[in-house]
């Protein structure tokens, strides 16, 4: 890695933090997108899995009062179950495959609220959410709009929506870091090192979104969200057509 693509990664982190810091997603989906350029796609996820513990980690912390820890502990038994599913499965990803499911993704943001009958005050839901939605960031490296559609029924406000969807990818990302740990292998001590120097960006920008955060109404939060998350995706979805083709 040169010195030129370190600084590159250590800005990246900075504001892809903030940018979820202020919405609890998005943010993960343009750092894992400059990974993919950068890495292979197992040592992409690994190195995104480290990067994103450290942001949600952080975010989780500051919003800690608003977390609902019920919810977040059926969750992690569906996590835990994805991965073992995807072990049992012998599941290995690629920069084509990852870029076309998270450029579906979008979809889920756009679905009318009155389609989906879900909640995940109900330990039922819950448990299916942690199932989906560590399937796909193990899979994908990250699953915020999918989260979202458990949520979207639920009476949580902004703040205990993004603490308790922190809280649930400190889980996620911590097994997709040990998923991939033999492909994390692959990266130089130096190289590490940069990654290592590069974590606690990912505090100062979530620091820096979550102060923006309280400034939004819950209107504009998801307002925001929606139109992010979707140029977002139509981007990812175009790359791996063209990585399908080339």
């Amino acid at each position: 890695m040169s010195l030129w693509i370190g600084i590159a990664l250590v800005s990246v982190v900075f504001f892809t933090s903030m940018l979820s810091g202020v919405f609890g997603m998005a943010g993960g989906l343009v750092l894992l997108w400059f990974l993919l350029v950068i890495f292979p796609a197992g040592t992409a996820m690994a190195v995104h899995g480290v990067i994103q513990l450290t942001a949600n980690g952080s975010r989780a912390w500051l919003s800690r009062r608003y977390i609902a820890w019920p919810i977040v502990a059926f969750m992690t038994l569906g996590v835990l179950s994805a991965a073992g599913l995807l072990l049992l499965f012998n599941y290995s990803p690629n920069a084509a495959s990852v870029s076309i499911l998270i450029g579906l993704m979008p979809i889920l943001v756009w679905m009318p609220k009155r389609w989906f009958h879900l909640d995940a005050n109900r330990a039922s839901h819950a448990l299916c959410c942690g199932i989906a939605s560590g399937g796909l960031t193990i899979a994908a490296g990250v699953s915020g709009p999918l989260i979202d559609i458990f949520f979207v029924r639920s009476r949580m406000d902004r703040r205990q929506v993004v603490a308790t969807k922190a809280m649930i990818q400190v889980v996620a990302h911590s097994i997709k870091i040990i998923f991939y740990l033999g492909a994390a292998m692959a990266l130089s001590t130096g190289e590490w090192g940069i990654v290592l120097l590069a974590a606690p960006f990912a505090i100062f920008g979530t620091h820096t979104g979550n102060s923006i955060l309280h400034r939004l109404t819950d209107a504009n939060f998801r307002t925001w969200t929606r139109w992010i998350v979707t140029g977002i995706g139509v981007f990812y979805f175009l790359q791996g057509l063209f990585l399908l083709t080339r």
